[in-house]
């Protein structure tokens, strides 16, 4: 039942476009009220009436509109996204690595089921039900572009940081009633490819495709520091170095990977390293020392670096899949009493989404486990649900190509697909939690953002 008003709603959103174009506001309080009427009439238990209406309203809105499959589709903006991701065809060969450590015993990444005391602390609901989601809180459609990256911020509820291809980021307050936009940072003269909020949520850091990393006052929207790549190039990826935040990690079209000391607006000597490709994600591990970098080439490079001197390293050289696109890393400690295993999660242009282990200080990786997407051409990112240490298996998000949402289970050998979210009408790039699981956002290709809400609440202490 679920399943299929959000069905109705991803194609109510398909046809949004069309509907009081000059009018924003209107769509999104039109798409708030359907998805009130869709979820009451769901729980009425009316199946074969949700699927009949759901082919009258299709056959009805293309007798209106047309058959508008295609608007504002990625194939649209492909020569824009293909700068940072230069055109790649598709995969034929199966996914290869190679990694650094030839471990072939691996503890296990998730708690056992003997934590029966840790998981009261979390609830003892399954992970299926713990992921189920009540339906649509908010849609934002400030955005006339793809939103590549979407960020709440650290510890906080409601803040969101939106980047877009339409040259512009968005902070969204999305727990005010009615979520709002707050604040507007505009002064990048081309597409926004990535974004990252400070340890204390007063900044943000930025990189666009004018080969500039800006800095960003949260609150009054000013932009506090301009700094243009060393080699004047697109810059693709940026974070906060996070044991520093004075200091950023950006990744250029050059293949270079570069320390920044964004207060003072300069690059360190020393503090650059040279990979090849294009870096289009980073990820630094807790303590920033180790970083690792995915390039357009399929390889993901791991760095050192060394705070006192501000130096970076090349450490090893982890080859994914050949020829495809790293669009995102994510770092997570799994730090816990059953379960303390540093692992990234990768998005791969191979059409999967990988979990590797960090196995040494060098940053060296050890494939844990694949799982198979829509992902050939897009800048698709995953991330890790906040809340996981204490349950019974363990939880990822991903973006897709198909325009869903997925939520994989990393302990599942068979069937790890516990959920999956159908709203979005083209290519799901951004996801992101806030810090208690009580709300995901995720973003799309034509720009739109959903913010949905869980089904079930639970106490985030």
């Amino acid at each position: 039942m679920a399943t299929t008003w959000q069905q109705v709603l991803a194609l109510d959103a398909r046809y949004n476009a069309c509907r009081a174009p000059n009018h924003a506001n209107f769509r999104t309080l039109y798409i708030r009220r359907r998805n009130q009427l869709l979820k009451e009439r769901a729980q009425n238990n009316y199946a074969s009436f949700l699927k009949l209406y759901l082919k009258l309203r299709s056959l009805l809105l293309q007798q209106r509109y047309g058959n508008v499959g295609g608007i504002g589709s990625s194939y649209d903006q492909v020569s824009l996204r293909s700068r940072i991701n230069k055109g790649h065809s598709k995969l034929e060969s199966g996914l290869g690595y190679s990694c650094g450590s030839s471990e072939s015993t691996v503890t296990s990444v998730v708690p056992t089921r003997q934590a029966n005391a840790s998981r009261a602390i979390v609830g003892g609901t399954s992970l299926s039900e713990n992921y189920a989601f009540a339906g649509v809180h908010h849609i934002f459609d400030q955005h006339f572009n793809s939103v590549t990256m979407i960020k709440f911020a650290n510890n906080d509820r409601s803040k969101l940081c939106c980047a877009s291809f339409d040259g512009t980021v968005s902070i969204c307050n999305v727990t005010d009633s009615p979520p709002r936009v707050e604040t507007m940072l505009k002064g990048h003269g081309k597409a926004v490819t990535s974004c990252d909020w400070s340890i204390s949520n007063d900044l943000v850091v930025t990189s666009s495709l004018d080969c500039t990393v800006r800095l960003w006052d949260c609150l009054t929207g000013k932009c506090l520091r301009v700094v243009h790549d060393d080699a004047n190039s697109e810059v693709l990826s940026c974070v906060f170095q996070p044991a520093n935040n004075n200091m950023v990690v950006a990744g250029n079209s050059k293949g270079t990977v570069s320390i920044l000391n964004i207060s003072a607006g300069i690059y360190p000597k020393g503090g650059s390293a040279k990979v090849g490709g294009r870096i289009l994600s980073i990820a630094c591990d807790s303590t920033g020392k180790q970083i690792w970098a995915g390039t357009d080439k399929g390889i993901i490079f791991s760095l050192s670096f060394e705070p006192g001197t501000g130096k970076l390293h090349k450490r090893k050289k982890i080859i994914v899949a050949e020829n495809t696109s790293i669009s995102c890393i994510s770092w997570r400690a799994w730090i816990s009493r059953e379960a303390s295993n540093p692992s990234l999660l990768v998005n791969c242009s191979a059409n999967v989404l990988c979990l590797f282990r960090v196995t040494d200080s060098d940053g060296s990786l050890q494939l844990r486990k694949k799982y198979s997407i829509r992902h050939s051409r897009e800048l698709i990112r995953s991330t890790f649900c906040p809340i996981m240490s204490f349950r019974q298996g363990a939880c990822v998000v991903t973006g897709s190509e198909d325009s869903c949402v997925y939520f994989f289970d990393i302990e599942r050998d068979e069937k790890p697909v516990v959920n999956k979210l159908q709203g979005h009408s083209c290519p799901v790039l951004g996801v992101s939690f806030n810090y208690d699981e009580s709300l995901l956002a995720t973003s799309d290709v034509q720009g739109l953002i959903i913010i949905w809400k869980r089904a079930i609440e639970t106490d985030s202490n």
